[in-house]
């Protein structure tokens, strides 16, 4: 189902907040839980949550923050966003990507797909599965905070396994932050602010950021 500009806006509400970001909340009905998946959707997350489980038990120690999201409701959501012309262009970043699969379901649709994930061990399994696969989303290793941004460096000394110090991803994966229109990150509970700093820093106007909070379910931002 599609909907027009003006039947749109019955779901969207401009917030600017005390520290000067402008957002456009865009409300996800529940009713996206009974989309269908997306061809070859549901094979790609059987494999991955596979692939998961073989890793947490392989590995004795347990990679601080890694808790795996709703992919099943991951995939809905973007269905409704594509269904819905949200989308501002066809560039997919997963910020602190985990196994990467909100990536991997993005090229999956045909985007240009990019995971940002800081942890090797993390990029290493997620490799291995989007090589099993035959999945082009590109998986990179590094920190996805842009660099040159005060305040975000400000902020990052109150997020875990963040880092502002090591060299800029963005020059690895020859893209910039701005050049990006759907981000994805399934933030740690009062995390969330940080992510929306993040995209709002360096982010391109018109850029949707869609975070996964846990029961709250899938929740969708545009940058205004």
């Amino acid at each position: 189902m599609t909907v027009n500009a003006s039947k749109l806006f019955e779901f969207h509400r401009v917030c600017i907040r005390s520290d000067g970001m402008a957002w456009q909340q865009i409300e996800i009905p529940d009713s996206i839980k009974s989309l269908p998946y997306h061809e070859s959707a549901e094979h790609l997350i059987d494999s991955a949550n596979d692939a998961i489980e073989a890793f947490m038990l392989a590995d004795e120690s347990v990679i601080e923050n890694f808790v795996t999201c709703d992919f099943h409701l991951l995939d809905q959501a973007m269905t409704w966003i594509e269904q819905n012309h949200l989308l501002a262009g066809n560039r997919f970043c997963e910020l602190g990507a985990g196994f990467a699969v909100g990536a991997m379901l993005a090229s999956l649709r045909g985007m240009q797909a990019v995971g940002i994930e800081i942890e090797p061990r993390l990029v290493e399994a997620a490799q291995t599965v989007a090589d099993s696969l035959d999945n082009d989303a590109q998986i990179h290793c590094g920190s996805f905070v842009p660099r040159g941004v005060d305040e975000l460096s400000e902020i990052a000394r109150e997020v875990r396994n963040v880092d502002t110090e090591e060299g800029d991803i963005y020059d690895e994966i020859g893209l910039e932050i701005e050049d990006f229109d759907l981000f994805f990150a399934f933030p740690w509970p009062g995390e969330n602010e940080f992510f929306e700093t993040v995209v709002d820093a360096r982010g391109s106007v018109g850029a949707l950021l869609l975070t996964y909070r846990g029961r709250e379910g899938m929740h969708l931002l545009r940058k205004v």
